[in-house]
């Protein structure tokens, strides 16, 4: 009988026993405390903790899941973004229960190739960013000045047909620039992740159908000369519109466009005038400042500073566009300072012509054009040091709008109108073609660097 109750006694330890076990095996809080144990205290861990866990792990994972991973291309979160993504932004020690929550995005890192997670202020400083940053911008300068050995050209018969087809490069260029590399950039937008390239250049093609159409159709019907018109009449001289401070207030580029096709056509007027005086010239005392062997600066029309200041602007405007495009990437920089040269060479051009009509003198006009220069490589500084520290979204953004509304709403019209004062149809289908091979032109070259952006690797 006693044998009897040992034995059954000693089965039922073993069956309780057993329980215990199972459930202590099953019980996942067992393992999670002993988390808990290892890295904190208070039955709680810190966001700091859960860092070296996470370290840990990818530390531990194997070579082997690197070959033929399908979750190669997955990003890995930090703690911090893990924790956000359970909605446990404001919480600082974890308990028990967070673990449970979040410990199938923890055990996820062993399986990521790209993990650990790197935090990108670790990164290191670029220097050659600076090197070719000052380099573009002083290309830019140089090129823009380049463009003034063209003004003993403008009265040749072939000048317009130059100029328009660098204003329809500079309208491919600063167009293609904006919708496939700024704006994507401002959007967030990887042009070796993401494949936006295509749909990004079909807002080009829908641009240049309509253009192209319209053209046709315009030399087809012969309508073309029902809406064209002419900036000045024969009977005005280019001086009286381009000095007229309202007017250049309103359409400044305008005006400095009109006034190279204007000499260009108008063969029997000087370039120039510098002997023109304004009333309130007139009565200012004969001591005036005189400057670079240039006439007096009193003499000089308002236009000319509006102009200097305006260029100010808008140069420093396109060296922060260059400065936050260079930290992205060299490609991407260079990208952008081929829009910005393509444009500056016809501006500028037009610029120093006004600036002559307006009474400056060769010196002088060099002078205030490279004066104005300068803030390019502040807003180089700018756009540099902002693009490392932070994110430069928003000058891509600026960047983009400026360079949308500069090739449709100023240079665009200018092409259009030099195209329009020309009188025989044949000449009107050559300058078709040339605003074509511009566009186009222009288009093609930041396309390819759009395309190629992942297999050019320039610094």
């Amino acid at each position: 009988m006693l044998n009897l109750i040992f034995f059954l006694t000693c089965v039922f330890a073993f069956i309780t026993t057993s329980q215990r076990v199972r459930g202590n095996v099953t019980d996942g809080d067992a393992f999670l405390e002993n988390i808990i144990h290892y890295y904190g205290e208070n039955h709680s861990i810190t966001t700091t903790n859960l860092e070296d866990l996470l370290l840990l792990i990818s530390a531990r994972r194997s070579d082997l899941i690197s070959k033929g991973n399908p979750l190669e291309e997955q990003e890995c979160l930090s703690a911090k973004q893990i924790l956000s993504g359970f909605g446990y932004n404001n919480v600082s020690q974890l308990t028990v229960e967070h673990l449970e929550k979040i410990c199938p995005a923890v055990l996820t890192q062993v399986l990521l190739p790209s993990c650990p997670y790197i935090s990108p202020e670790e990164r290191h400083i670029d220097y050659s960013v600076w090197g070719y940053g000052f380099l573009a911008v002083t290309v830019i300068n140089l090129a823009s000045l380049l463009g003034l050995l063209l003004i003993p050209f403008i009265k040749k018969p072939y000048f317009p047909k130059v100029l328009t087809y660098f204003i329809g490069l500079a309208i491919g260029t600063l167009f293609s620039n904006a919708v496939l590399q700024l704006i994507p950039e401002a959007l967030g937008f990887d042009p070796k992740k993401d494949d936006y390239a295509t749909n990004a250049a079909a807002i080009f093609g829908g641009f240049y159908l309509l253009f192209f159409v319209e053209k046709m159709l315009k030399l087809c019907l012969r309508m073309d000369h029902e809406h064209g018109h002419s900036h000045f009449t024969l009977s005005e001289t280019p001086q009286e519109n381009s000095i007229h401070n309202g007017d250049v207030l309103a359409k400044k580029d305008s005006i400095i466009l009109t006034g190279i096709t204007t000499v260009a056509t108008d063969k029997s007027s000087p370039i120039l005038d510098t002997n023109v005086e304004t009333s309130q010239d007139a009565e200012m005392p004969d001591v005036m400042c005189r400057w670079l062997r240039g006439q007096r600066i009193r003499n000089i029309k308002t236009v000319a500073w509006m102009i200097t200041l305006s260029d100010a602007l808008h140069n420093f405007i396109d060296g922060l566009a260059i400065g936050a495009s260079f930290t992205v990437s060299v490609l991407a920089g260079f990208s952008t300072s081929t829009a910005i040269v393509c444009e500056e060479f016809p501006h500028e051009l037009g610029d120093f012509v006004i600036l002559l009509n307006a009474g400056m003198s060769i010196p002088q006009a060099i002078f205030f054009n490279l004066l104005s220069a300068v803030s390019c490589y502040i807003g180089l500084v700018f756009g540099i040091l902002l693009g490392s520290n932070f994110a430069p979204n928003a000058i891509f953004a600026i960047a983009g709008g400026m360079f949308l509304y500069i090739a449709l709403a100023d240079m665009f019209p200018e092409m259009d109108s030099i195209a329009r004062e020309q009188n025989k149809t044949s000449t009107k289908i050559i300058f078709f073609l040339i605003q074509n091979a511009g566009l186009l032109t222009g288009f093609t070259i930041i396309l390819l660097i759009t395309m190629f952006a992942g297999e050019i690797n320039l610094g």
